[in-house]
């Protein structure tokens, strides 16, 4: 699949005019991150699957082997126009607040979605190459790295008149001066994503090379230089016969300088992999989710080291026409040797061949199946409309045809048995398995499996699982997992389980786990949970769980990373919100455009404050605000005297929610709506009197942390029994039977 993506890498360094000497100290480094990821690119444009998927997983290596702190990294996700200049002003005060002597700031811009020859396109907006190269030379860095994997990036290396070059590095330290722009591909090429990675070709290899596989030194340590040229050369090997064609680079550089500029260091990882020198081969490296995590070209003769998280992995190792597999665990903060005597010769994976050409004889053949219906993907297979059978060995396909594979359309069976293909119905009481593509439908009441690919439904009362792409519907009493789905349905009584994406509608009584994106509905009675992106609806009686969250999430918990739409229960999380949160608690750590509506609200940015005040029936308050910038959340206590009264004759306990108004950087007003109710002073929680309160109330910043508060307030008291009630202020003089009514005043500070 080809997508509308190139790679770009833009380093403008503005450092000390001179080398340090030898005898000086060494300064100390501090890197940051700005990662954007979009897959919209507006109208017209194909909407990109890995965009987001590759911004983050370069995030990951940064904060992983790179030196980022997670404080001094920032995420931005399917943005606008609006958005990028929002955040390229924010990256710009987090550097400013870290600038310190002694220190050398290095500033790294990742960007991962569509552009064309004029800039950035973000959803519907464009953001020109000309206002990137002065926002990122406005950077306050020693240090500044820019990566693009969009489209047509390479016109950004044509801006001061760079041509395309032999590849080409030059060091970079404390003592360079200059920039240079290196782009994976011409102004008029494409880059390309790629299912098989989950992600473009070029972030992918150069994560790759980040992780270890760039380190020809052998040092642990993987230079800006060794970084490039691994996701150059891998990335130009694995693209010259695709249907988009070769990506070529072109750069323009003025660099000079002393040193090497070291992207990840291997030494500070949680765990390495050591691949032993008698390793050879293509490698790809996958987590226990299936992930492809590395993929690299071993050489035999060198060790190679790899920086991964612990947990477990599998390595598929290909040596020309042969396959094998090995398996492991890494610790925290242990080494793992990878030996080649850990690699067991497997079966070739499955591959459908654009062109229509038949597999080459080492994969013709299915591989073992257990009790089951089995149908193995074949060209040129022997055909028999129908299959009876009990397992492999004893039905008519292997009596009658010696074990060959052979394709069917009926497969009937009491237990198990085998075909190549299927292109109809398999029916069994034990299971039905199909290890590459069935069209049509699967009837069992043990477990359906598909390996490869099917477009029809499964029915099962045990469980469905489903390896490869489903198109279609799943149904099962117990269990639906799919480790690698593209379209697929759904439904279960237990739990539904995608390993990667899904399009459509997971619906259990249990649960949904999806290790990718949602495009779709989920609905379950316990918890729905998203690895990556959800568009559509989450619906759950426990928990909604996302990374990014495109639409609605309806549950008592919701807790998203990057939110934009609603969030509706009784407790609401999220990273960051545009949207509405209604709920009881509301808590984002970065609100841009929303609205909480609740109890009690919580923005990072938004309003933290406290407020000392009086008013004409207490003389002492307290009071915190919470919300966001427009919204808030009151708690008010306070303590007073009664007219007539010597000393403290009640205590007050007050909940509100108002509106914050700016009216510029120094002036603001409060609005909002308060019930009191009124305590004896003998600290008796046994309270009658009800005070609601209308509050207008303005405000004079005078320090940045420091205001004078004071406004009208209109107040009515009353008994919730119907007694009557004796004036609470001065101002209170018109007694309107049981209930009271005046105007009253107040004045504070707020810090």
């Amino acid at each position: 699949m080809t997508r509308s993506l190139l790679f770009s890498l833009l380093l403008v360094p503005a450092l000390a005019a001179a080398a340090p000497s030898a005898s000086a100290p060494q300064a100390s480094v501090r890197r940051f991150a700005l990662l954007v990821g979009v897959n919209d690119g507006g109208e017209g444009r194909a909407r990109l699957r890995y965009a987001v998927t590759d911004a983050r997983s370069f995030g990951d290596v940064l904060e992983e082997l790179g030196g980022v702190q997670p404080k001094d990294k920032l995420l931005l996700m399917e943005g606008d126009r609006a958005a990028l200049e929002a955040a390229l002003v924010r990256f710009k005060a987090m550097l400013a607040a870290a600038t310190t002597p002694g220190t050398r700031i290095e500033a790294l811009v990742y960007y991962s979605g569509h552009s064309d020859e004029q800039g950035l396109l973000l959803q519907k907006d464009r953001f020109g190459y000309r206002e990137l190269r002065k926002a990122l030379e406005s950077l306050p860095a020693d240090v500044r790295i820019a990566i693009l994997d969009s489209c047509a990036s390479g016109t950004l290396a044509r801006q001061k008149g760079g041509v395309r070059r032999p590849a080409f590095m030059v060091d970079a330290s404390s003592a360079v001066r200059g920039h240079a722009i290196l782009t994976s591909s011409s102004e008029d090429e494409v880059s390309q994503e790629s299912d098989r990675i989950g992600g473009s070709f070029f972030t992918h290899n150069l994560v790759s090379g980040l992780r270890g596989a760039a380190d020809v030194s052998g040092d642990g340590r993987v230079t800006l230089h060794e970084a490039y040229q691994f996701a150059f050369h891998e990335t130009l090997a694995r693209t010259e016969e695709t249907r988009a064609g070769a990506q070529h680079p072109a750069y323009d550089i003025e660099l000079a300088g002393t040193g090497d500029l070291v992207m990840t260091d291997l030494r500070s990882t949680a765990a390495v992999l050591v691949l032993g020198d008698l390793v050879d081969g293509r490698l790809y490296v996958r987590d226990s989710q299936g992930r492809l995590v590395v993929e690299l070209k071993k050489y035999a003769g060198r060790t190679t080291e790899l920086g991964l998280q612990k947990g477990r992995y599998s390595v598929m190792r290909k040596v020309l026409d042969q396959t094998s597999q090995a398996e492991f665990e890494l610790g925290e903060g242990g080494r793992t040797v990878l030996a080649a005597s850990a690699f067991r010769a497997v079966q070739g994976e499955l591959t459908a061949m654009r062109g229509g050409g038949p597999l080459p004889a080492s994969l013709s053949s299915g591989a073992g199946a257990g009790v089951a219906d089995v149908a193995a993907a074949g060209s040129g297979h022997r055909s028999r409309f129908f299959n009876v059978g009990l397992f492999p060995g004893l039905q008519t396909n292997d009596l009658m045809n010696a074990g060959e594979p052979v394709d069917n359309h009926l497969s009937v069976s009491m237990g198990v048995s085998r075909m190549a293909r299927l292109d109809g119905v398999a029916m069994a009481l034990g299971a039905n398995v199909a290890t590459d593509k069935v069209d049509g439908l699967q009837l069992a009441l043990g477990a359906n499996v598909v390996r490869g690919d099917m477009s029809g439904t499964q029915l099962a009362v045990g469980g469905n699982w489903a390896h490869g792409k489903a198109e279609g519907i799943q149904a099962a009493i117990g269990l639906n997992v799919a480790r690698s789905s593209g379209s697929l349905g759904q439904l279960a009584v237990g739990a539904n389980v995608s390993g990667t994406s899904l399009v459509g509608a997971q619906l259990a009584v249990g649960g949904n786990w999806t290790a990718g994106n949602v495009d779709g509905v989920q609905g379950a009675v316990a918890f729905n949970h998203a690895r990556d992106r959800v568009t559509g609806l989450q619906v759950a009686v426990g928990l909604n769980w996302a990374a990014e969250a495109r639409g609605a999430q309806l549950s008592l918990v919701n807790v998203g990373g990057d939110v934009k739409g609603a969030q509706v229960g009784i407790v609401n999380v999220a990273g960051r919100m545009s949207g509405l949160q209604l709920g009881l608690v509301n808590v984002s750590r970065e609100l841009e455009s929303g609205v909480p509506v609740g109890l009690v609200s919580i923005a990072r940015n938004g309003q933290f404050h406290v407020e000392a005040f009086g008013n004409d029936f207490n003389y002492a308050n307290t009071a915190i605000k919470v919300g966001s910038r427009y919204l808030y959340t009151t708690l008010v206590l306070g303590m007073g005297t009664m007219e007539g009264a010597r000393g403290p004759s009640h205590w007050s306990l007050g909940l509100g929610l108002g509106a914050h108004i700016p009216i510029s950087e120094r002036f603001f007003l409060d609005v909002d709506a308060v019930t009191n109710t009124l305590y004896g002073w003998n600290l008796s929680f046994e309270g009658d009197r009800r005070l609601h309160q209308l509050r207008l109330v303005a405000g004079v910043q005078v320090a940045r942390n420091l205001a004078i508060i004071g406004g009208p307030t209109l107040n009515v008291l009353h008994d919730s029994n119907g007694e009557p009630v004796s004036n609470l202020s001065r101002l209170s003089n018109l007694d309107a039977g049981g209930v009271l009514l005046w105007p009253g005043v107040q004045v504070g500070l707020r810090i």
